[in-house]
Parts: C-alpha cells; sequence; structure tokens
C-alpha cells in the first residue's frame, strides 16, 4: 500500500486545528479574552477567566503556589463571609456619605492596592481574584497587569454569585446564582487577620 506523507504546511494546520479544538472543550474554555459569554464588565485585559468552583479546583491543585484573593471591602469580608483561604486585599472601601445619583453609599479607592497584594505575591505569581459578582475583581486584575502581574485570573461569578432575575422568584435580585457560597466550595465567618490588608487613607477628591 502506497503511503502518503502529509505536506508540512498541511501537518502544521492539523496540528493548530487540533490544539483549537482542545482548548474549546477544555474546562473554562469561555476564559479567552472578549469571548462574549463573559459579560463586558466582567472582562480583563489578561482574558483569564474562572468560575468559582474551577478556582477553587485549580486552587486545590496547587495551594501552595497559587493564592485566592478577595478584593471586596473589609466589612463584605467578615460579615458576608469568605474563602478560607484568601486574602483580602480591599479595592475599595465603604463610605457613609450617599449617593444620590446612584442610590448608594460612596466607595473610596483603596490607594495602596497593588503594593499591598505585593506584600505577598508577585508578578508571576498565580492569583485568583474575586469580589461580590466579578465587578471589582475586573478592576483589580487590570490594576495588577498595569503594575506588571501577568498571570491573575478573574473569578467571573465571585463570593455571592450573579443576581436572580425570575419575577417568580422569592430571591429576585439577590446575588444567590452560582459564585462561591452556592457553588459547594468552602467558606467561613472566621477571619485571619494575617491574610488582611486595611485601607488607612482617606482619598481626597
Amino acid at each position: 500500500m502506497k503511503r502518503h506523507s502529509l505536506q508540512p504546511a498541511v501537518f502544521t494546520w492539523l496540528v493548530v486545528m487540533a490544539a483549537l479544538v482542545a482548548a474549546v472543550a477544555a474546562p473554562g474554555a469561555f476564559a479567552q479574552a472578549g469571548n462574549p459569554e463573559v459579560p463586558k464588565a466582567k472582562q480583563t485585559s489578561l482574558g483569564l477567566y474562572l468560575t468559582a468552583a474551577e478556582a477553587y479546583g485549580k486552587w486545590r491543585a496547587d495551594p501552595e503556589h497559587i493564592k485566592v484573593l478577595d478584593v471586596r471591602t473589609t466589612e463584605e469580608y467578615l460579615f458576608v463571609g469568605h474563602a478560607p483561604m484568601a486574602w483580602n486585599v480591599p479595592l475599595m472601601s465603604q463610605t457613609y456619605q450617599w449617593n444620590a445619583d446612584k442610590q448608594s453609599f460612596a466607595m473610596q479607592p483603596n490607594p495602596d492596592f497593588v503594593s499591598q497584594v505585593m506584600e505577598f505575591a508577585g508578578p508571576s505569581d498565580t492569583l485568583l481574584v474575586m469580589c461580590r459578582s466579578g465587578g471589582r475583581s475586573a478592576m483589580a486584575v487590570n490594576k495588577l497587569a498595569e503594575a506588571g502581574f501577568t498571570n491573575v485570573y478573574q473569578i467571573v461569578d465571585g463570593m455571592e454569585g450573579d443576581v436572580i432575575t425570575d419575577p417568580e422568584s422569592v430571591f429576585k435580585g439577590q446575588h444567590l446564582r452560582n459564585g462561591w457560597k452556592n457553588s459547594g466550595n468552602p467558606w467561613t465567618y472566621e477571619p485571619e487577620p494575617r491574610q488582611m490588608r486595611f485601607n488607612t487613607k482617606e482619598t481626597v477628591e
């Protein structure tokens, strides 16, 4: 039987296509930059995304070298609950100034956010970043990327998960869909002061 060898260009094309198919089929494959499955407000410049369930699995596979970073406020970390292994460095702090336009209390940025993260992590370390549901964590990832971090994943559903939109549900409007707390991942109210950082500076506007 006569054998036909593949031309180098054809072989290279087949290898590339196989790699693309494998990437799309892999868990967390939606973790590609610009993928429409990730809402625009949750997309980051690094384009690395995980669900909370995937993030816990990734941390468990290498807990010595992977850090979970929680960028919610100190109050959220303490009173809503947190992942027991998570470091807490607030991207923003809660103020008690009412913002009538937004119908919410104003937040102020933490000017020491990046430097506080760098107290326990370096630019080449793997970080898995979460907030309540993925908005602030996206901003945090972008700030870290600007500072030279290259392996920072956005946990797209955060600690509490996405909002329930079913008009018939008694939980409509609450963050109870997916997220770290609703995915069977471990969480606690017990603080670990060694893993917490605080915003102690007032921002001048």
